[in-house]
């Protein structure tokens, strides 16, 4: 079982941000805490904000985010080696939302 804190999210690349970083502090014995990175691609944000003909909300962003955390959680046999950096893509975006009714 890994718990994790929210550390900070901040825009990476360019001055138009080519990506934002969420950081988060994971633990999975409470002695010893790892950094986590889940990168967020803008073009992703752009691309799903078109074609659903709105902007894609802060919480929103962040809602996936934490979905993509947890899908590493149950997916991964060793989060401290294989999880520190992980992705959304497109794919991943729009079914994430899709499961939690957002449109």
């Amino acid at each position: 079982m890994y718990q994790y804190c929210f550390v900070e999210k901040r825009a990476i690349g360019s001055a138009q941000a080519e990506a934002f970083e969420y950081m988060f502090e994971v633990t999975s014995d409470r002695k010893q805490t790892y950094p986590v990175r889940v990168v967020l691609p803008r073009q992703v944000v752009l691309t799903w904000a078109e074609s659903h003909l709105r902007p894609l909300a802060d919480s929103e962003q962040y809602a996936a985010v934490k979905l993509r955390l947890f899908r590493a959680f149950d997916e991964l046999d060793d989060m401290q080696s294989k999880g520190r950096e992980l992705y959304i893509d497109g794919s991943f975006l729009e079914e994430s939302l899709a499961s939690l009714g957002v449109e």
